[in-house]
């Protein structure tokens, strides 16, 4: 899983734009009198220098209107600032996304070049379906155990530059400001629980116990003081103890305070007044919210039932693989037996949070000199293995990759969970090594940063089909790579594409058919072998993120399915390297729009074929 806020991915340094672009303030009116001939990016000699030019300038509106994920991608401009969320911005952010979509049907896309015309029907896509998002009031909808300013706003701070005394100075800025931050979240989490539109209470249940952990009575033990600690050589003595004092200041008055104010408030309003159902189709017209949500992280034109249908077929066929390798263990007992075995046995299991992480970086190791027989080229960019902070921990999966940043001079991070060591088997490492690491998140993700013919929007677009599909086409790369040799290891991979697997019932089951939480648990539990809590926590994300989980599935299967087309077309002449850069060279992609670059290389491949011949 990928670290989200639908936001958290990465590009390189633009700071040699971001001066001459106007503030946040008049970005709707700047908008409006955009001149597609006349920017400071060059003035347009033809269609594809004034597509360009707009590219450049939407871009650089997602960054004024994201400053904490400018930051984390090294867009240098608004390291001091959080995202405006106040109402008045909020619908100023909805006109400027309908003056985007007008900007760029003056485009006449039949004088642009192919690369061009792939961007602007990508532009175009994303702005079409940001639209259609403001048809359903998201706004509302702040926190949850899984996401929000509570579980994000230290890793919003860690990750901006940390090179220059400025760099800390506008970190301390962005700290003194968190106050503001905080009392917009709670006015919007206020106005859903006046609309009826909140996230469950028993998910809430969660979130002020996260919320205290944050709080730090000896400011010096704060995660933020250790960030700041971070001062590079550079910064004289003088300034370093100035910076500081600064710091344990700042959290006493104002991390402290809002934090304070936001647990009273999470605990005495919102919890007793959030709504106790749980899914998306009892919010209002939620089953139009709900098929929006399918469409926005699929980008498969898919029913619910159509895809829940094709979770039961997968389940059953990923089912028999399992019992098959059951069998060759000889195990004599039923499946439940077999799986309480994995979950249970002293073998399977770390008694040591720094001997899980320590086996997680020996496979990364053993990993990295494969890929050069998979892939060409690989990412320049570093990435390590660390553990999820222990404040996330209890309600976090049992991974994800946290985006690193080449123009932040920070590395990627595969983080795992080393909370309850008894739920973190050894049989699952190999394959969450894959997906959250390499080839997985981090190299498809670093790759799309790398991309230097691309326009910036392209190496950051987010789309979670592909990058999650990627990930669970990569756990099958795994056989590649010479992992999966032990026969607990390769059943672990195959848990891990169950998993997905049952995502596609289970999801659309309580979000679509009326499925019970406990029944989506049971169904659960029946095909993958996680205990208990860990079972829950995942059903309880389902809750919390409508339709994200069923992503991951539906990518790889396409994925999958175009590598066929292209293995049966080519034969002998299939080149998986040739493939894999096809695939990965777009950067994220809808899926129908990677259906189109696929068979596009295809058919040029054919023709060549044939000439020769």
């Amino acid at each position: 899983m990928l670290r989200s806020i639908y936001t958290s991915i990465l590009m390189l340094l633009l700071a040699s734009f971001a001066p001459a672009w106007p503030t946040k303030a008049d970005s709707h009116k700047t908008c409006i009198h955009f001149d597609f001939s006349n920017t400071n990016q060059q003035k347009a000699k033809d269609e594809n220098q004034k597509a360009e030019n707009l590219f450049a300038f939407i871009w650089n509106q997602w960054m004024q209107a994201n400053p904490t994920w400018a930051s984390s991608i090294g867009y240098s401009g608004f390291d001091d600032q959080w995202p405006d969320l106040s109402l008045q911005n909020i619908t100023l952010q909805k006109l400027t996304t309908r003056c985007h979509l007008t900007l760029l049907k003056k485009i006449s896309v039949k004088k642009l070049n192919s690369k061009n015309r792939i961007s602007y029907d990508l532009l175009l896509k994303k702005t079409q379906l940001i639209l259609d998002s403001y048809q359903f009031p998201e706004e509302y909808l702040q926190i949850n155990q899984m996401e929000g300013l509570h579980l994000y706003f230290i890793d919003d701070i860690d990750s901006s530059p940390k090179t220059s005394l400025k760099n800390f100075q506008d970190k301390l800025q962005r700290m003194r400001t968190f106050p503001t931050y905080v009392d917009q979240t709670i006015t919007l989490l206020d106005l859903g629980i006046k609309k009826k539109i909140t996230t469950p209470k028993f998910l809430m249940k969660k979130t002020p116990d996260q919320v205290a952990k944050m709080i730090f009575k000896n400011p010096k033990e704060s995660p933020l003081y250790q960030i700041m600690i971070e001062m590079p050589t550079s910064i004289s003595n003088e300034e370093r103890s100035k910076i500081l004092l600064e710091t344990q200041e700042v959290i006493l008055s104002s991390i402290n305070p809002a934090l304070e104010k936001l647990h009273k408030f999470l605990q005495e309003k919102y919890i007793p007044e959030a709504r106790e159902s749980f899914s998306c189709s009892e919010l209002p017209d939620g089953s139009n919210w709900y098929n929006y949500l399918i469409h926005h992280h699929t980008t498969i034109k898919k029913s619910a039932l159509e895809i829940h249908n094709l979770g039961v077929k997968e389940v059953a066929r990923i089912d028999d693989e399992m019992s098959q390798i059951r069998e060759k263990l000889n195990f004599k007992g039923s499946k439940k037996e077999f799986h309480d075995f994995l979950k249970t046995d002293k073998q399977f299991y770390f008694t040591s949070a720094k001997d899980l992480i320590s086996a997680y970086r020996d496979i990364a190791k053993q990993i990295d000199p494969e890929l050069p027989r998979l892939f060409n080229p690989l990412p320049r960019l570093t990435y390590g293995v660390r553990p999820i902070a222990e404040q996330k921990a209890a309600a976090s999966p049992t991974a994800y990759y946290f985006p690193g940043s080449a123009a932040s001079n920070r590395a990627g991070y595969f983080e795992a969970n080393t909370y309850n060591l008894d739920s973190r088997p050894k049989w699952e490492m190999e394959v969450l090594t894959v997906h959250e690491a390499v080839p997985g998140h981090h190299l498809q993700i670093s790759l799309a940063q790398e991309q230097g013919d691309l326009p910036e929007f392209r190496k950051h677009l987010f789309y979670t089909a592909f990058i999650e599909g990627w990930g669970l086409y990569s756990e099958e790369l795994g056989k590649d790579m010479n992992l999966y040799k032990d026969p607990y290891s390769h059943y672990g991979k195959l848990t891990f594409e169950m998993w997905r697997a049952v995502r596609l019932v289970v999801d659309t089951g309580m979000h679509t058919l009326g499925w019970s939480k406990e029944k989506a648990l049971t169904y659960f539990m029946e095909y993958v072998p996680k205990d208990r809590l860990q079972s829950e926590n995942e059903i309880d994300r389902y809750i919390a993120m409508p339709g994200q989980a069923l992503a991951y599935k539906m990518g790889q299967l396409q994925i999958l399915e175009l590598k066929k087309q292209a293995q049966d077309q080519l034969g002998k002449n299939f080149d998986i390297k040739e493939f894999h850069k096809t695939i990965l060279e777009q950067g994220a992609v809808p899926m129908e729009t990677l259906s189109d670059v696929v068979h596009a290389w295809l058919n040029t491949k054919l023709k060549a074929q044939k000439k020769g011949h």
